[in-house]
């Protein structure tokens, strides 16, 4: 297995995947930024994983068993915010959840968890 090469999958991914949340959010697909927005530290964190265990990240989507397994220590605030941020995966990926998740997903809170997001990618691409 070549570390490096599944690394950099890993980070490829999420930086297509933060320029897709980008986008959906310029077009006002809030929800669907949101959701991507997950779908980058997702992708973000296998990349850390993969450099730190120098193996295969967990095939999860919960942020929480990502964090756990590369070892980092989140500053408090961003373990709480990740709490949040793991439920974007589920409310707009399920139709019973996605109609109120989109109500909730207005500009103003998807500009609040959106820069959240993004700062806690610039964080952790400091561990890579």
């Amino acid at each position: 297995m070549d570390i490096k090469k599944l690394q950099g999958y890993w980070f490829a991914g999420y930086k297509d995947a933060l320029l897709t949340a980008e986008k959906l959010y310029e077009t006002k697909r809030y929800h669907h930024a949101l959701f991507f927005g997950h779908l980058a530290l997702e992708k973000l964190l296998k990349a850390v994983v993969v450099k730190k265990t120098k193996t295969h990240a967990t095939p999860t989507h919960d942020l929480r068993i990502l964090i756990k397994e590369s070892g980092i220590d989140l500053p408090q605030d961003y373990t709480e915010n990740i709490k949040n941020i793991n439920a974007f995966n589920i409310r707009a990926r399920y139709d019973d959840i996605k109609l109120a998740f989109y109500k909730l997903a207005t500009k103003k809170y998807t500009q609040i968890w959106f820069s959240k997001i993004k700062e806690i990618c610039l964080w952790l691409e400091k561990k890579i």
